[in-house]
């Protein structure tokens, strides 16, 4: 039997070695890794080398998996060359941890720093070395922020040494469109000098933009389009043709700057942005579709049209919005169930081309061939993304091939992939622009032939509007002739008749250009054939309405005719037309309907003395309807102060069109002399 104080130094000196055992373990974390699971970088110097084999895996979280002591021999083992929904966890979504053993011994000669070169990792990750966190990329839930199609990130290791590589990732809840192979490493991670990985990550960079020339390329021509696009429709505002055909040309490079420059932005805004850039990109295809087509003024397919635009950008707005309220707000089953409710509809309003496409050939409308070759194209490109759309939905459950094989490349061409989604995109921007040529063209030729028609016009109105006065006995005479645009639709006469008297006709004709002029022309000549056979203003006019009802195609005019005596007597009948100004006073003249309008209307005559220094003023309602900015018209009581300080036709004329022109501007004086004199002005 052993003394009792023996049996107390042996059961210290057991606890001791124990302790120290113990102790010893802890502390040499590297020797308690097998050699087979640790990744030897032996010799690294400017050189890289890849973090290939397999990796301890984890699913859950623990921040205890970050430290280099903790023992991972009872995990699994995945690669870094592929997502762990490749590796025997489809669909997983969540926490999950990598972690890797590596030794890593400079090359003589070579700088002991080490950086990291990590490629895309789904979704959000921090980045530990021997239990430190050298980089991240997004923020963890619950103020989660993460990422989308980021450029590969460098990460500064520090001296090279032995230690363990830890990777925490939180993948987000699965879309309708996700396939279930998704999650952790996308890509296989590099190791090398600072020097050698940046070098690494700008070969990377360079390649990626190389594969992507092309796409820039056609961006940057769609661009172009749009932009002319809008000039043209900013000089026409009636050609809504152009306007859309300016926000689809304009969505190509929306969605470069939103998804396809790799840009350093949240996912949930670039995903919000994404997915309304996509439905402006299918409304703005219909609306083009719906003015290509001539379908504009069917009011059924354009109210059908707004309203499944409208549907469109709601619910597509209100998809995008989904990952701003996930995972604070909504789970992630909540996310994929409300996802997939949203999509259902957004599917169905895609049949919106092909009924457009369809209504038109039942119509047999009669289009153009640049016409059709851009609703063609256009149609094939809204399909092909509806069956794009249509067979992604569900694909982890399905398993479709077809939205993959729609992305994958048919050939490359100078490192440029070509899918059948490129070749559609090209073939529409070149039809697009065959059929911006044939509108140059067909422009050109209507510009041409309306400036014919302008010119004609200004030639029939030199002749239908006097350049000179005759001289009228016993008067001062002055005229006045502005027209708002090119060519407009005011006219006036003076016609001296047998016995001394004159006659002197003014009016407006509704309407403006060669129309309008070709309407005068008939009124004028139909003027100076009755003047001498009748002499009566009254019966005249009424001749006049008779030879002119039915043959101005839908319009009418208004006429004041006037007979002048050589003593002063003033014989005055009007058809519809402002009465003239005697003085500062308005003449009151029956009311009658405009020339053209009733085949029996009767115009009465008013007979006046006119005595010296009498101001008598004929004018068109351009004077009366004058504008301002505000959208005040001129008014009677300003006619009528007007009038009052007797202005010949040329101060009356400016006080309009100072105030705001807004119509053609006609305006006659006539100032009785004190005695017979002849005069003209």
């Amino acid at each position: 039997m052993f003394p009792r104080r023996s049996f107390r130094l042996y059961l210290q000196l057991v606890l001791v070695v124990t302790a120290s055992a113990v102790a010893h373990a802890a502390a040499q974390p590297a020797a308690s890794a097998p050699a087979s699971r640790t990744l030897v970088l032996d010799g690294l110097g400017k050189g890289t080398a890849p973090l290939d084999g397999e990796w301890q895996f984890h699913l859950g979280d623990n921040p205890a998996w970050a430290s280099p002591n903790f023992d991972d021999s009872g995990w699994e083992q995945l690669t870094a060359d592929k997502t762990w929904g490749a590796q025997g966890h489809p669909a997983y979504t969540g926490y999950a941890w990598y972690r890797r053993n590596i030794s890593i011994t400079p090359a003589p000669g070579a700088s002991p720093d080490v950086a990291l070169l990590v490629p895309l990792i789904d979704d959000i990750y921090e980045i530990y070395w021997n239990g430190a966190l050298i980089g991240r990329l997004g923020n963890m839930p619950p103020h989660t922020v993460w990422y989308w199609n980021v450029p590969p990130q460098i990460y500064n290791v520090g001296p090279a040494g032995n230690g363990v590589l830890a990777v925490r990732v939180w993948k987000g809840a699965l879309s309708s469109t996700d396939p279930d192979n998704l999650g952790g490493f996308e890509g296989m991670p590099v190791m090398g000098s600072p020097e050698a990985i940046a070098a690494t990550k700008g070969n990377m960079d360079f390649n990626w933009i190389s594969r992507h020339q092309f796409l820039f390329g056609l961006t940057s021509l769609y661009t172009l389009i749009s932009l002319l696009s809008f000039l043209a429709w900013l000089r026409d505002r009636k050609q809504w043709l152009l306007f859309w055909m300016g926000i689809l040309t304009f969505t190509p490079f929306y969605e470069l700057i939103s998804g396809d420059l790799r840009l350093h932005y949240s996912a949930a805004i670039l995903l919000l942005v994404t997915q309304m850039g996509i439905q402006i990109r299918e409304v703005s295809q219909w609306f083009v579709l719906l003015w290509l087509l001539q379908l504009h003024e069917n009011a059924r397919i354009v109210r059908f049209t707004r309203a499944a635009g409208l549907l469109c950008m709601i619910i597509g707005t209100v998809d995008g919005s989904l990952f701003f309220w996930y995972p604070r707000l909504i789970s992630g089953t909540q996310f994929q169930i409300t996802d997939a409710i949203l999509t259902f509809p957004l599917i169905a309003v895609g049949i919106v081309p092909a009924v457009l496409v369809a209504y038109a050939v039942i119509r047999r409308k009669r289009l153009d061939s640049a016409r059709w070759v851009v609703a063609v194209f256009a149609f094939l490109n809204a399909t092909i993304f509806g069956i794009q759309n249509i067979t992604a939905q569900g694909v982890r459950y399905t398993h479709w091939t077809v939205d993959a094989r729609l992305h994958s490349p048919l050939f490359l061409l100078g490192g440029n992939p070509f899918t059948i989604i490129t070749i559609i995109r090209t073939l529409l921007f070149l039809s697009i622009v065959y059929a911006v040529i044939r509108y140059s063209i067909a422009e050109r030729h209507r510009q041409t032939g309306l400036e014919s028609e302008i010119q004609n016009a200004r030639e029939l109105q030199r002749v239908l509007v006097p350049e000179t006065l005759p001289k009228l006995p016993g008067f001062t005479l002055t005229s006045a002739y502005r027209p708002a645009a090119e060519v407009g639709g005011d006219f006036f006469q003076i016609i001296p008749l047998e016995g001394g008297a004159t006659l002197v006709v003014l009016g407006d004709v509704s309407g403006k250009g060669l129309r309008a002029a070709m309407a005068v022309s008939l009124i004028v000549g139909a003027v100076r054939a009755l003047a001498n056979l009748i002499p009566s203003p009254g019966l005249l006019l009424t001749q006049l309405n008779q030879r002119l009802y039915g043959r101005l195609q839908g319009g009418f005019a208004t006429c004041v005719a006037m007979r002048l005596e050589l003593g002063g007597k003033c014989v005055v009948a009007n058809a519809g037309h402002p009465a003239p100004f005697l003085n500062d006073e308005e003449i009151s003249l029956p009311g009658v309907f405009p020339l053209g309008v009733a085949p029996t209307s009767i115009y009465e005559e008013v007979t006046l003395e006119l005595t010296a220094r009498d101001h008598l003023a004929l004018y068109t309602d351009g004077l009366l309807e004058a504008r301002n900015a505000s959208g005040e018209i001129y008014s009677f009581e300003r006619l009528k102060t007007l009038f009052a300080t007797r202005p010949n036709a040329t101060q009356a004329t400016e006080a309009a069109v100072s105030f705001g022109q807004d119509d053609d501007i006609t305006v006659l004086t006539l100032t009785r002399l004190p005695a017979i004199e002849t005069t003209a002005a």
